[in-house]
């Protein structure tokens, strides 16, 4: 058994790397390389802007060329695909409907929901790989089928909230081999092997912004969310006017355009149907229940309805004890404790011990 799984050499097995021109793609594929497998990178072109900075992008520009170097320096074929349309499709439309609706998207869950795990991992079984690899910094487990999906060994690092989407399937297909590394011990693997990316800085959210705002984006691409609205308290006084329901999100404390308040004022909720932002003080931002559909389950074949284990709404943060209740493909988790600033088209993910059981998109 090789280490990604297979019960064969690791020359008589072909994987696909994605590389995105970032260092923990490129070690992943290098490292690979090193251990004797059959390595073909393949590299997204995901937007047109050749002049993104080497310190927020992510597949365009001088990073498909820094891909192109590390294949070429370590001797393994290396192809560009042009995701353009499928990018804007999966990706950046689901950003601008989601501001335009009042949500705050999650435009990394839905790149490896939709280019990633979806159109490349068809890509990749059409030129026969026997794996999907990525950069991502979690654990798979378990053998080819049914596998299981864990939080990486350096927490601060864990990419697997942004995973959660991932259907079994494509789990049993998909290997994260930097998942048993800390960033630190990556940094020293790309200097060991002289990569030209070695120092080269971690890609941001969001990779396709390059403004100084996403507002800018969400206007050019739908002018419709400029319609000038209300802003009321939570006892529906009027407090001011706003000119768009996307330039807000919840919990936003800072260019709400209302002076002269009491106290310090948060948008409470957003009103598409309105076209309102409803403000409030900081305690009214305070939840425990969350709600949200579309469940993708990964904790074994049965789905529970009701189950004790943790969750968390943003990647940074801890995940937290409470109670899983699911209804189908809707579902509800109500934390021991309250959390803020939570936001439809949000991610609640849910966990057991280190092990990623599913998670579902925040609907209130």
């Amino acid at each position: 058994m090789n280490s990604l799984g297979f019960n064969k050499s690791e020359k008589d097995t072909k994987v696909v790397v994605a590389m995105s021109g970032g260092v923990d793609s490129s070690v992943a594929a290098v490292m690979l390389k090193k251990q004797g497998y059959d390595v073909t990178g393949i590299t997204l072109k995901l937007y047109n802007n050749s002049n993104t900075s080497k310190s927020k992008s992510c597949c365009a520009g001088v990073d498909i060329e820094d891909a192109k170097n590390v294949a070429l320096k370590n001797n393994f074929e290396h192809i560009v695909l042009d995701y353009q349309d499928k990018f804007f499709k999966g990706v950046i439309n689901n950003f601008v409907d989601s501001y335009a609706n009042g949500e705050t998207p999650l435009p990394c869950v839905k790149c490896n929901e939709t280019v990633k795990f979806s159109d490349l991992l068809n890509e990749s079984k059409k030129i026969g790989a026997d794996a999907l690899v990525t950069g991502h910094y979690a654990i798979r487990k378990g053998p080819l089928n049914n596998a299981s999906l864990h939080k990486a060994k350096d927490f601060s690092k864990d990419q697997s909230f942004f995973l959660f989407a991932t259907l079994q399937e494509q789990l049993n297909y998909v290997r994260f081999p930097l998942g048993d590394y800390k960033k630190s011990e990556i940094r020293q693997l790309a200097k060991k092997y002289k990569l030209s990316v070695s120092d080269k800085p971690d890609s941001q959210d969001i990779c396709f912004v390059t403004s100084d705002s996403y507002r800018d984006l969400v206007k050019n691409l739908n002018p419709s969310v400029n319609k000038k609205g209300i802003i009321y308290d939570i006892n529906n006084n009027i407090l001011g006017t706003h000119d768009g329901i996307s330039n807000y999100t919840i919990g936003q404390r800072k260019g709400l355009g209302i002076c002269g308040a009491k106290e310090a004022l948060y948008v409470i909720d957003i009103d598409k149907d309105k076209n309102s932002i409803i403000l409030g003080t900081k305690e009214k931002l305070k939840k425990n229940v969350i709600k949200f559909k579309n469940i993708n389950w990964l904790g074994g074949n049965i789905l529970p309805k009701q189950l004790g284990c943790s969750a968390k709404i943003r990647s940074t943060q801890n995940d937290l004890p409470g109670i899983l209740n699911i209804n189908s493909d809707y579902g509800t988790f109500t934390f021991e404790t309250e959390l803020d600033n939570t936001s439809p088209g949000q991610a609640c993910v849910f966990y057991k011990n280190d092990q990623l059981l599913g998670g579902g998109w925040i609907t209130a």
